[in-house]
């Protein structure tokens, strides 16, 4: 009661000295409410003594949007959340969690709550108020209009509303909004950011509303994301062919249009399709004239029901900034269709997916508009492009396509009912906004302490498959870091690497070599009789399974006998540095050792393709007998003593007593080969009407 008391008294002597006032700017919304919660201290109904000062003016707050007294929440929330979310060292935070996403999964249901700048100015406050939320945490005391939220708290109230967030992507988003703020964000940028949301959501309404493409879009009713090429200075260019067409081109939901432009007006729509399962592909394109490729500005389309691909250019003086954002977004609808097909996701559950997907690319275009001189990658913002991208993607997805179906279920099965609205999803949202996918009907409402894709108190199953998947996303960028550090520029120096870390192996060859010549004939007939006797044994395969376990103990002890300590660097001794003639001798040289190895390879496979058709009867007859008696030994004599000869014929073809008869086998086989005439080979050039018709 002490502490209580001692709060109570410093809380009061922040009012009086208007500590609270940076919450609000100006106005004295905030310090009334405060001074209404300390009028309210004596009944205890809207003070929780177990939080900071800033945290009970946010439940108070929540306890008006939600139309309930503070201690009523606190004792719902001490009736439905388990022992572990209640923990001492936890139960401010997961409190103030569980009011806050109950509030904000109310709010939602407005249809301008994007719009509404104390809703905007809440959401931000329940993020600042995340960050200090028990009445043991630091004081804000000399915080003004320039306080900061951080990335934990933007990751766990931003997703409350998804289409200010997600779990997937929303790190991502932190990134981008506060790229000029010390990873710190300001009040000012979160605003501009939910007013750039807003003006996006009434252009999507807007375009949909209207009539362009209407005849096409009413079977499915398909919403339009984006439009360009309206105006003449930001051209499209479709490319079919040899053909180009300068037009306007239409994203929506589920497909691509494009309209050519004639000479008042635009041509009849075509149609590429996005939804079905067309084997589509989607990648970046080289165009230029005359069919020659050099500017990297263009996207090319291609499927199953096209005869050939077509390739749609955004023309612009500098970089290729329209046409990343049209690849990404072209992408996302893609990406999104895919997964509604591999997860087999139907009815409310596949609006939902696409509203995810729709909303991911309305907060790439608010991005866009706050960050026009800090380019990012569009990528990064779309969630299902994320996961065709990140290591593991597949399994955040798999995860998200469980959850999709977990509601479908709990829906089927009457689970979802009235609770304060402790649940919010993508569709819910978009119908709130007055934005309606597809013609499935949604509840809003569910019982229990999950709102949307967010877990009071801990991490849900989305958000531990995220948090993996980037932490594999992180060391794979530093292993890639390393490889990028290693690469060499030059022939002579990459070959010059290459040696220095294939020698080890090259002296395995050479002793190899030098026992298989019988150099040394002591070891050589010892070696011999090591193998013989091991295969004889049948230790083979335990001996590669030993030299498996040898190489397993080295890097193991390895690992733990270097303590930290720097991995020893490759050390290359450079070659001589070539000037710009002696480079291009280099590479004819290259060239032309290339050149005869082709040419050998060649003539190898005329010379079999002659001995299988028979060009050369004596030599074919010797073939055939050679391939029988093969066949009958492989399928008479067992497989070890099969492997025991073959290896005794290699390691004793040069000892002393087979090494004259060796030689002179050799001989005979060389001239054999050489008597074999080559198949004949006719080189034709294309004909000029060939030509015409491709």
């Amino acid at each position: 009661m002490a502490m209580v008391n001692k709060t109570r008294n410093m809380i009061e002597g922040l009012v009086r000295e208007g500590s609270f006032k940076w919450l609000i700017g100006n106005r004295g919304s905030f310090d009334e409410e405060f001074q209404e919660i300390g009028r309210s201290q004596g009944s205890g109904k809207n003070w929780i003594p177990e939080l900071s000062p800033i945290a009970n003016i946010i439940v108070g707050r929540c306890s008006k949007i939600l139309g309930i007294s503070a201690s009523e929440l606190q004792e719902n929330f001490n009736s439905e959340a388990s022992d572990t979310i209640k923990h001492p060292s936890r139960y401010a935070r997961n409190f103030l969690e569980y009011c806050c996403l109950r509030a904000l999964s109310l709010s939602t249901h407005s249809k301008d709550c994007l719009g509404d700048k104390k809703f905007r100015r809440l959401t931000f406050d329940m993020m600042l108020a995340w960050e200090a939320p028990a009445a043991t945490s630091e004081p804000f005391l000399k915080v003004d209009e320039d306080a900061t939220a951080g990335i934990e708290a933007f990751s766990r109230i931003a997703p409350a509303i998804p289409i200010i967030a997600n779990v997937i992507i929303s790190d991502n988003l932190f990134e981008v909004l506060t790229s000029s703020t010390a990873n710190r964000l300001h009040f000012s940028i979160y605003d501009k950011y939910l007013s750039g949301l807003e003006r996006a959501l009434k252009k999507l309404r807007a375009q949909s509303e209207s009539s362009l493409l209407s005849p096409f879009r009413a079977a499915r009713g398909e919403k339009i994301i984006e439009v360009d090429g309206t105006v003449t200075t930001q051209p499209v260019l479709q490319h079919v062919g040899i053909s180009t067409w300068p037009g306007r081109l239409v994203l929506t939901d589920h497909a691509l249009y494009f309209e050519a432009l004639r000479m008042v007006s635009f041509d009849k729509a075509k149609r590429y399709d996005l939804s079905d399962d067309l084997k589509q592909v989607v990648k970046p394109e080289l165009t230029g004239p005359w069919g020659t490729r050099l500017f990297d500005k263009a996207v090319l389309y291609k499927s199953i029901s096209l005869s050939e691909p077509v390739v749609f250019e955004f023309p612009e003086l500098k970089g290729h900034t329209r046409r990343d954002y049209w690849l990404a977004i072209i992408r996302e609808v893609l990406y999104v269709h895919r997964f509604i097909h591999k997860f087999q996701i139907t009815g409310v559950e596949r609006d939902e997916a696409i509203s995810m997907a729709v909303f991911g690319i309305l907060r790439l275009q608010a991005a866009l508009e706050i960050t026009s001189g800090n380019h990012f990658a569009c990528q990064s913002l779309l969630m299902f492009n994320l996961c065709d991208q990140l290591p593991g993607g597949d399994l955040i997805s798999e995860t998200l396509a469980n959850m999709l179906h977990s509601r479908g279920s709990d829906r089927t099965n009457n689970y979802f009912k009235d609770k304060d609205g402790m649940y919010s999803s993508a569709v819910a949202v978009g119908s709130n906004l007055g934005y309606v996918f597809g013609s499935g009907s949604n509840d809003p409402n569910r019982a229990g302490l999950l709102v949307g894709e967010i877990s009071v108190g801990e991490m849900s199953v989305l958000e531990r498959a995220v948090k993996e998947s980037r932490s594999n996303y992180n060391k794979v960028k530093q292993a890639q870091a390393s490889v990028d550090g290693v690469k060499m520029d030059g022939i002579d120096t990459n070959l010059a690497v290459m040696k220095e870390l294939l020698f080890p192996l090259m002296e395995l060859g050479k002793h190899l070599l030098s026992l298989a010549y019988w150099e040394d004939p002591l070891k050589s007939f010892m070696f011999c009789s090591l193998v013989t006797y091991i295969i004889c044994r049948g230790w083979l395969g335990y001996m590669f399974a030993l030299l498996l376990i040898f190489i397993a103990i080295f890097t193991v002890l390895t690992r733990y006998l270097s303590n930290g300590k720097s991995v020893n660097v490759v050390k290359v001794t450079a070659p001589q540095p070539m000037n710009t003639m002696e480079q291009l001798l280099t590479v004819q040289n290259v060239i032309s050792q290339a050149e005869v190895f082709i040419q050998d390879g060649n003539i190898v496979l005329l010379k079999m393709r002659a001995l299988l058709l028979s060009i050369f009867p004596q030599a074919s007859e010797k073939f055939a007998v050679a391939l029988v008696i093969v066949a009958l030994t492989m399928a008479l004599v067992p497989s070890k003593y099969m492997l025991l000869f073959m290896f005794l014929e290699t390691f004793t073809r040069y000892s002393p007593p087979r090494k004259v008869i060796t030689e002179r086998w050799m001989r005979r086989l060389r001239e054999w080969w050489f008597s074999i005439p080559a198949a004949p080979v006719v080189v034709e050039k294309e004909k000029e009407e060939k030509n015409k018709k491709l």
